[in-house]
């Protein structure tokens, strides 16, 4: 039975853009990410019924009685149910509850729609029930969602992102340390933009390309003898030791990726965040080139975008599709958007949208 007339509360939490450093999350690596100012909001009541029922526009509701099992609920509600069933298997005991759902973070982008549907109803769930777990803690608990009830096999840079963010501040993520810390982005006092261009070529994660790449990592640090490919010290040897065959070419896309980070990090501390806009192009790329997760519209998106001026552009997400994200002068933007959508036109493409942003505040109350 519903609580009728108990008062609404709101979370929300929202999607993220990589700056920098894609699949290094699952080696022990680095990343530069930062919190979008698109969010997922989840309005919610407690139930009595210990049922949780939501419901989000265009979608089927769905009911379901926590835990459960994997595989009890599919499609945009095995999300729910998974943070629902991972919550209660961390020893969080939280209500049934009444959730209306509603995101502007575009699905299939690459910008952590999923994720950002996680940690709002996680809090949503802890908060109903008085509980404030501690945000790594709960960082680890939505990957479970993800990895054991979605069936997605991926690591924690999303999650860490949108629950750790900070306002006009780039996150500085170690994977192993699974610390975020906040680095002041100073885009306004530069002149930039950072420009999202959504390519609307959809992703997937759930499938088969991204556990390979998953699994090439694991095997490159396998043959190497070490933990993780962040473990690995002389790069140049390491790469010769593995050999000219897929799994080397994955494992230099994630050695270099590594460096790129911290060189990137290293250039937004000191003030000269243009610089770092060559860095993108590279990340782009050797994950057209050795990891091979892009697809045409995000590699004609890169290309336009720097011809007509961007300081540089990389794929942002896990690839297969999405969003590009570039570093552009403020004054340079209309060009840039120009010159993407008419290459969109020319290669009969679906056209892109654009979206300028400043770093957001990470995942909580309100809307």
């Amino acid at each position: 039975m519903r609580r009728e007339g108990l008062p609404e509360r709101v979370w929300s939490a929202p999607g993220r853009v990589n700056l920098i450093g894609d699949h290094t999350d699952y080696n022990d690596g680095f990343a530069l990410p930062f919190a979008l100012p698109l969010r997922t909001v989840v309005r919610a009541r407690p139930c009595t019924d210990g049922v949780i029922h939501a419901r989000s526009a265009g979608h089927e509701d769905v009911t379901f009685a926590p835990p459960g099992q994997p595989g009890d609920v599919a499609g945009w509600g095995s999300y729910v149910a998974g943070v629902a069933w991972a919550l209660q298997q961390s020893g969080l005991d939280t209500p049934g509850a009444d959730l209306t759902i509603s995101s502007a973070v575009p699905v299939g982008a690459g910008l952590s729609s999923s994720h950002s549907l996680e940690c709002a109803v996680a809090l949503a769930l802890c908060g109903l029930a008085g509980l404030e777990p501690d945000r790594t803690e709960l960082a680890r608990i939505i990957q479970r969602a993800e990895n054991d009830y979605v069936g997605a096999p991926t690591g924690l840079l999303d999650q860490m992102a949108v629950l750790h963010s900070v306002p006009d501040h780039l996150s500085f993520f170690d994977a192993r340390a699974l610390s975020v810390e906040p680095v002041p982005a100073g885009l306004a006092d530069q002149g930039l933009v950072l420009l999202v261009i959504d390519t609307n070529a959809p992703h997937q994660h759930v499938d088969g390309a991204y556990a390979e790449r998953r699994q090439a990592c694991e095997e490159a640090a396998r043959r190497l003898g070490v933990v993780a490919l962040r473990d690995v010290e002389d790069v140049a040897a390491a790469l010769t030791e593995l050999g000219d065959d897929v799994v080397m070419r994955r494992a230099r896309y994630v050695l270099g990726e590594n460096a790129r980070v911290l060189q990137s990090v290293d250039l937004v501390r000191a003030g000269r965040l243009a610089e770092v806009g060559p860095v993108l192009t590279q990340s782009h790329e050797a994950a057209r080139t050795d990891f091979e997760n892009t697809v045409p519209e995000v590699d004609v998106a890169v290309q336009s975008a720097v011809s007509a001026g961007a300081l540089g552009a990389r794929m942002t997400g896990g690839g297969f599709g999405g969003a590009v994200i570039a570093l552009v002068e403020s004054t340079r933007v209309p060009q840039v958007e120009a010159a993407v959508t008419q290459a969109f036109t020319e290669h009969g493409f679906t056209a892109a949208t654009f979206l300028p942003v400043t770093p957001a505040r990470g995942a909580g109350t309100g809307e």
